[in-house]
């Protein structure tokens, strides 16, 4: 396996459309990331994804209205039935949530590749769906998902000191369905959990700079490596996102901030008593 240069690949009027997708999934998905890690259900922006995801290929699967729309709304019912069922187990079966959660997430993934078993360019619709084709969407096609997306994020803030329950489920479904098109089922789960994780502990204002930071650095990096490598663009924003994730806690604001509260403000040790 070998590498090669490919700087023919830095075209603005592909990286231009794709870094503002990324934008656009970061908008909603880092305050909706800190929720998840508050509420401790990590896996659910995958489980919502992969539900939304089987929504798409069951909407092709049955050749529901037009590509586009009838596609967008058959992904949109089926994220809202599992943030709805979730929201339901969620009160009546809290302590067992998060494997609820990883239940309905591999049935949705099994789920799609029954449905595209007998489908020849089964394989291909699959990938799609789990790395996204961030490199191919344009300008308009983003327009719908940022007007969507303003939406969700005003929803969110207005929200957010309360955004639990079925506010969180049906705002999260939402979110995940208009995302997962964009840049796949991985990118979404990197997306909410990475920037999110690497700075858990700070608060306020400076954790969203870093955390915005973190996801926008991790993007334009991944794009950039991707087109000048001629690698899998989805692929390499995860592993870009992870490693800015990780330089970051090398900054001193973040490493002390993500320290126990009990190790922050250590008081001095007192002198040593005179024998």
């Amino acid at each position: 396996m070998s590498f090669s240069l490919n700087l023919d690949g830095l075209d603005a009027s592909i990286l231009g459309p794709a870094c503002a997708a990324g934008l656009i999934v970061l908008s909603t998905h880092v305050l909706l990331g800190r929720r998840v890690l508050a509420r401790n259900i990590i896996f659910i922006d995958l489980a919502i994804a992969q539900i939304a995801a089987l929504g798409v290929i069951l909407g092709q699967f049955l050749n529901v209205g037009e590509q586009g729309v009838g596609v967008q709304i058959s992904a949109a019912a089926a994220a809202l039935a599992g943030a709805m069922l979730l929201s339901f187990t969620d009160k009546r079966w809290p302590r067992i949530q998060e494997p609820i959660i990883g239940v309905l997430f591999v049935m949705a993934a099994t789920g799609g590749m029954m449905l595209l078993a007998n489908n020849p360019e089964g394989s291909e619709h699959l990938k799609e769906l789990l790395v996204g084709q961030i490199l191919w969407v344009s300008y308009g096609q983003l327009l719908p998902t940022l007007l969507l997306s303003i939406v969700l994020l005003a929803a969110i803030i207005w929200r957010l000191d309360n955004l639990t329950g079925i506010w969180f489920y049906a705002l999260f479904a939402v979110a995940i369905t208009a995302s997962v098109q964009l840049v796949g089922v991985y990118l979404v789960f990197a997306s909410l959990i990475v920037p999110a994780l690497a700075t858990i502990g700070m608060e306020g204002r400076a954790q969203l700079i870093w955390a915005y930071g973190i996801g926008i650095a991790g993007y334009v990096i991944g794009l950039v490596l991707s087109a000048v490598f001629d690698l899998p663009s989805g692929p390499m924003i995860v592993w870009s996102l992870v490693t800015c994730g990780l330089l970051a806690k090398l900054h001193p604001d973040v490493r002390r901030n993500n320290m126990p509260p009990d190790r922050r403000r250590r008081p001095p040790e007192p002198p040593p008593q005179a024998g």
